[in-house]
């Protein structure tokens, strides 16, 4: 689980991330991305829009195992994050770790 957290951690900090599920479902409109992170406690709309769109651009979503609030920790910031998309996982495995 653990693994998880550091691997996103690591892509905020050295990679290039979409943060919030606005320009995360935007990001996935255009088919750009390579994984998508949701938190389990998202509201419903969000899920289903990052489902249906990430199903179109066949970039996989992984549920992160905790809250918003949780997330928004793990990656460094003050605020909720409900949604990510990793574009480019920079020194991150998240990608090898979700694909496990």
């Amino acid at each position: 689980m653990m693994d998880v957290d550091r691997g996103i951690r690591v892509a905020v900090d050295t990679g290039d991330v979409t943060l919030g599920s606005e320009k995360s479902i935007q990001s996935l409109k255009l088919g750009k991305g390579q994984l998508v992170i949701v938190a389990e406690n998202s509201p419903n709309e969000i899920l289903e829009d990052v489902g249906y769109y990430s199903k179109l651009s066949e970039i996989p979503v992984h549920t992160f195992n905790g809250t918003s609030v949780e997330l928004g920790s793990v990656c460094g910031k003050p605020f909720t994050v409900a949604t990510l998309v990793i574009n480019d996982p920079g020194d991150s495995t998240i990608l090898e770790i979700i694909s496990k």
